[in-house]
């Protein structure tokens, strides 16, 4: 068994909580996500998103990149099912592929949600 895993499910199935709470028909970027779920990065994030399961109810649609846009993946296809998803939810994208933050962006929850990881929480201990 490798010791790596149980912390990697463990780090995705943080990164689909945080992300089953975007509400349909705003968006976050990979790097918003990874702040609320805390030790991770937004590639990390990227990753999770890439292997969310078949058949959850994890909305990995509404993730885009910090430019607004959809971060290319699945050879084209699957940033085509993404778009098309997020406009059945209403978003609009400019002539650019850009979706408009100020209008669609998701106001992350406060406090944040946020999860530090063991030795985070250790030196939180410690400092008190």
């Amino acid at each position: 068994m490798d010791a790596a895993k149980p912390e990697k499910q463990s780090l995705h199935a943080r990164i689909y909580a945080v992300v089953r709470q975007i509400p349909a028909g705003k968006v976050a970027s990979y790097g918003q996500i990874a702040k609320l779920v805390g030790g991770c990065t937004a590639r990390m994030v990227g990753y999770a998103m890439a292997a969310t399961p078949a058949g959850e109810d994890i909305p990995w649609q509404r993730v885009i990149n910090a430019q607004g846009k959809i971060s290319p993946h699945g050879a084209g296809f699957g940033s085509a099912v993404q778009r098309q998803k997020l406009e059945e939810e209403g978003l609009e994208f400019d002539s650019q592929g850009r979706i408009d933050w100020r209008r669609h962006g998701w106001p992350s929850p406060e406090p944040y949600i946020h999860h530090p990881a063991p030795e985070q929480r250790i030196r939180k201990k410690i400092s008190h």
